[in-house]
């Protein structure tokens, strides 16, 4: 057994400590609080749920394994926190091969999803919040939908606590403990140094900050987050409304139908702007917005001059090449680092945990592999197939 502490009770953290304590590990979370953080990635009203990654069936097999658990997790906290309403991504043209949304329909086609294709008028007639001359074509994905992110994490920080992990609440880490060999624990803020065999460093876009010798691997990017109050809320109920990627690997914009809170939620998935997570410049800018009702009053005509109730700025902590990086680090025993969510983690919670834990426990995983500790590889080698990056 052993005595695991996990940095930060974001969706990797918390994922991480409930698995390891279910392995008879003893787990220790520690999380400035307050939870869920209000900075935190994870703490919105939504996160989309897909297996469309273009032609990366790694992610595909990895998605659909995770839609099939937030099924099962919905019966087994009696609570809708995944919502089965479909998700699109449609572009301007024509789909062609190499396109992500073309590489995502062959793909979710050959692994027998339910799939529609979305080229004709007829289909388009079921959402008429859409410009139908715009976007020509794509893929609508019918067991996708998106996830309540936020009741998700406060929820299984509660199943933490009733489980007997650790939960240290209001406690800011300030440095690993390192003895000659190996980490060996952690040093508070207060001073205060907490032991353990191993330290789990899950705190998402805090990481470069905290751990500065991880900036050559890692980058916190903001991303801005709109909640738009329609005047026409019954064009944006899920029925007529799924959640969508329009054009996104060259526009960067998502969204989400009407929210129980009755907004709609439009983001970005693009390049973002490099920031701290704790940043005075962490808000949406006037060119952001504008930005945004340059795109609605093209997408969504009904959309482009309602009110925007709020804003805020998602971070992600990328990597290089877009994936995951969950693994033990080769030079300070002891140490494993989960994270690199690079705005597509939130989606597979439920495999989440497993994954780190088999990382921690040093056991065999085919998915380690890809996200393997990997200085080598170097900034726009690579990205996550659905994002916007205009330098690529």
């Amino acid at each position: 057994m052993l005595k695991a502490i996990v940095i930060g009770a974001g969706i990797n953290g918390v994922t991480a400590a409930i698995e390891l304590k279910q392995r008879r590990h003893r787990v220790l979370l520690i999380d400035p609080g307050p939870l869920p953080h209000p900075l935190a990635a994870s703490t919105d009203i939504s996160k989309a749920v897909r297996a469309a990654y273009g032609a990366d069936e790694e992610y595909t097999a990895l998605a659909q394994r995770s839609i099939e658990l937030w099924r099962k997790w919905n019966k087994e906290f009696g609570l809708e926190l995944y919502h089965q309403v479909g998700l699109m991504f449609v572009c301007r043209q024509e789909m062609k091969q190499g396109d992500f949304e073309y590489e995502s329909f062959k793909i979710l086609e050959q692994r027998g999803h339910k799939i529609e294709r979305m080229n004709s008028a007829r289909l388009w007639k079921r959402f008429p919040a859409w410009n139908p001359g715009l976007y020509q074509d794509g893929v609508l994905e019918l067991e996708a939908g998106y996830v309540e992110s936020g009741r998700v994490v406060a929820i299984l920080s509660e199943r933490a606590k009733s489980l007997g992990i650790e939960l240290c609440e209001g406690a800011r880490f300030s440095q690993l403990d390192e003895g000659d060999d190996r980490v060996k624990g952690i040093v508070l803020d207060n001073g205060q140094r907490i032991s353990g065999d191993v330290v789990i460093m899950a705190a998402g876009a805090w990481t470069p900050y905290i751990l500065p010798f991880t900036r050559k691997f890692f980058r916190a990017s903001g991303q801005p987050v709109f909640h738009l109050k329609p005047r026409q809320p019954e064009l944006f109920e899920p029925e007529r409304f799924p959640v969508f990627g329009a054009d996104i690997s060259t526009t960067g914009y998502y969204g989400f139908p009407l929210s129980r809170e009755g907004v709609v939620k439009i983001a970005n998935h693009g390049p973002g702007r490099e920031m701290s997570p704790e940043s005075p410049n962490r808000e949406v800018t006037p060119q952001e917005e504008r930005n945004l009702r340059e795109f609605l009053s093209s997408t969504f005509p009904v959309l482009a001059d309602a009110p925007i109730v709020n804003t805020r700025i998602c971070l992600y902590c990328d990597t290089n090449d877009g994936h995951f990086w969950i693994a033990p680090d080769p030079e300070r025993p002891g140490l494993i680092v989960a994270t690199g969510d690079s705005g597509h983690g939130f989606k597979f919670a439920p495999v989440l945990g497993e994954i780190i834990a088999d990382a921690v426990e040093g056991k065999a995983n085919p998915l380690l592999q890809k996200f393997r500790w990997r200085p080598e590889i170097r900034a726009g080698e690579q990205k996550e197939a659905a994002r916007f990056s205009p330098e690529l």
